[in-house]
């Protein structure tokens, strides 16, 4: 059942997915209960049956208020995924209240990526074994899942660069039952490997950007292992790809030369309708009056070859 913080109180119905307002949208489609499951930045979950209409937003995490996180973190990015016959609510937790480190006159407050459990896609989602699972001086988000060529899962996440000044992406091995990580991460590449990110440095000079966000992970047709990932061209919010040579996490991943997306649109993620249609979601990025709007938005991608095609936007 899904959590019963917010049941009867301040949820909606027959909503249309423009309506919505959400950073970082992911769609799990539930096999299980022939439902879509969306959640996202805020950590409340919508559901529908048709991709048109949802209902929502539920409140589905239990944490811990004594943990690292404290009693009420801001959650980033959240994702679910089936494993095992469990699942798994991959998200960022952020507690306001500890600060780690000060660069450049950033103050760093702690941040990870951090990994939930529930016998059900609508949870509610409850702690695991480990406390942490990567390490605390650091600040990290955007954290994915996936199981490489070596059977082994791992979750990839940004390593931010508020505190690096460049930001990596990055793997950490998990344990089998995804209770905690094993080992330290490596980096997979920086935000200044990219060729098509890009600021103006101090002197007003075309320099990389150096923002990673929002890994996603697929096969192509081919079986080519490419990550869709989001940076910034000046001031416009867009969404790249990259391609691992070796077919494993480990690269070396070769970037395409432009993005994917229109400007504005990014941190997307991949999924497989009921009807065997794929699809992208992502989000829209406007400002308004200083104010970031943002709004889930599907497209229709086409995998078949060797590389991901971004066809049109879809509308459900």
């Amino acid at each position: 059942m899904l959590a019963q913080a917010q049941s009867g109180s301040g949820i909606r119905k027959n909503v249309p997915l423009d309506s919505i307002r959400l950073s970082d949208p992911f769609i799990l489609a539930d096999q299980k209960t022939q439902f879509y499951y969306m959640t996202g930045t805020g950590g409340r979950l919508w559901k529908s049956k048709d991709l048109k209409r949802w209902e929502g937003p539920y409140r589905v995490t239990q944490t811990d208020p004594d943990s690292w996180m404290g009693p009420s973190p801001m959650i980033w990015a959240a994702e679910l995924f089936n494993y095992r016959d469990k699942y798994y609510y991959f998200a960022t937790f952020t507690n306001r209240d500890v600060i780690i480190d000060t660069v450049a006159g950033n103050v760093i407050e702690r941040r990870a990526s951090h990994v939930l459990v529930s016998d059900e896609a609508a949870g509610p989602y409850v702690p695991m074994a480990d406390p942490t699972y990567l390490p605390a001086d650091k600040p990290t988000l955007d954290g994915t899942f996936w199981i490489d060529k070596d059977g082994k899962p791992y979750m990839v996440y940004c390593y931010e660069w508020l505190q690096n000044l460049d930001g990596t992406m990055e793997k950490i091995e998990l344990k089998p039952d995804l209770s905690g990580s094993v080992g330290e991460g490596k980096v997979l590449f920086k935000a200044s490997d990219s060729p098509w990110s890009r600021e103006k440095d101090a002197n007003g000079k075309d320099v990389p950007n150096k923002v990673t966000d929002g890994p996603f992970l697929f096969y192509t047709g081919t079986g080519r292992l490419g990550m869709i990932w989001t940076s910034w061209v000046y001031d416009e919010y867009v969404q790249g790809v990259v391609y691992s040579e070796s077919g494993t996490l480990d690269g070396p991943w070769i970037h395409e030369e432009e993005p994917i997306t229109p400007p504005n649109f990014g941190h997307g993620m991949l999924f497989t309708t009921f009807e065997g249609k794929t699809l992208m979601s992502a989000h829209s990025h406007k400002s308004v009056n200083g104010r970031y709007i943002r709004i889930p938005h599907l497209f229709e991608v086409d995998l078949t070859g060797d590389k991901l095609e971004v066809v049109r936007p879809y509308k459900p």
